[in-house]
């Protein structure tokens, strides 16, 4: 999840998305789930080398969680888990609708960068490393502002404060900041069948690189669909006593069964119910094959294109 420095705030707000009059969310560096109308702003393009601190040691707050991680979960731990971040929203400004909110197209990634040290190889690590852990999630970088419907913005810690101004507009950035305090942010846009349709994150890049690595992964992963924060789901990031800083195997089930193909935007919570002794099979398996030693050879099944 997308920490911060002491306090880890997210929020989630939706996202007004021209012209295919989408509703959607907006999440906050420790979260807390609102719903709101915004614009997205126009993106500048990503500059240059994609090398950097990505091909570096990980970094040793990450190895530790790492090395102590739980990795084995009953079937109502995880259940528990997906109903509590995929349903819920903690704060919300537009009408409460509890149903899946998930991309069902390719789902391509660009990179502003706005601070320093540039991160953005970076985040390219991390979109990878999330494509080839979820089945049937097509994610990929891309080059072209006009193909992604995801955009990571990276700034500087001291700017985070002024570019939620500036995406959001002054009137729902205020509310924001004084109820959620946050110190990241990720918002989608969804369209009237509950389809992400664009997605948002902005992430200072100059907190520290645990910090970075904790609030990056936790704001893409929420971007996709899994749009809520909860303090009684002890094993997810998406909890604000929780750090991980990597895609953790917990998080791994609940986005696996976000991404099952049987699993469709718009579906109330009582139809994944009676979906879910098919689906859970099917995500155990892949979870297991995604992170065994042979892991990064599976197909994740999503007939990725890389632009």
């Amino acid at each position: 999840m997308c920490r911060g420095i002491a306090n880890r705030g997210v929020a989630w707000a939706s996202v007004d998305l021209p012209p295919a009059s989408a509703n959607g969310s907006a999440h906050r560096t420790k979260r807390l789930s609102i719903w709101l109308t915004v614009a997205f702003a126009a993106a500048a393009i990503v500059g240059g080398g994609m090398m950097s601190r990505a091909a570096q040691a990980e970094n040793a707050d990450i190895s530790i969680r790492r090395a102590t991680e739980r990795t084995s979960f009953s079937n109502d731990e995880i259940k528990d888990g997906f109903f509590k971040t995929a349903f819920h929203a903690e704060l919300q400004f537009d009408r409460p609708a509890e149903r899946i909110r998930k991309f069902d197209e390719p789902v391509r990634v660009f990179v502003v960068n706005r601070g320093a040290p540039d991160r953005s190889a970076e985040i390219a690590t991390i979109v990878a490393d999330i494509h080839a852990r979820v089945q049937n999630l097509d994610l990929a970088m891309s080059a072209d502002r006009k193909r992604a419907n995801l955009v990571v913005t990276l700034v500087r810690a001291r700017d985070f404060a002024q570019t939620i101004r500036s995406r959001y507009g002054e009137d729902k950035a205020n509310q924001i900041q004084h109820s959620l305090h946050p110190q990241c942010l990720s918002g989608i846009g969804k369209d009237q069948s509950y389809r992400i349709r664009r997605a948002e994150v902005i992430v200072p890049v100059d907190d520290g690189e645990f910090q970075f690595y904790d609030c990056a992964y936790e704001e893409v992963l929420q971007s996709l669909g899994l749009i809520n924060d909860d303090s009684s789901v002890p094993w997810t990031m998406f909890n604000d006593d929780v750090q991980m800083g990597f895609f953790d195997v917990y998080d791994q089930y609940l986005v696996n069964i976000l991404y099952d193909a049987r699993v469709r935007p718009g579906m109330t919570k009582d139809e994944v119910v009676r979906l879910l002794p098919e689906v859970l099979p099917t995500v155990r398996a892949w979870v297991a094959n995604a992170n065994s030693p042979s892991g990064a050879e599976f197909d994740n099944g999503s007939s990725a294109s890389r632009p």
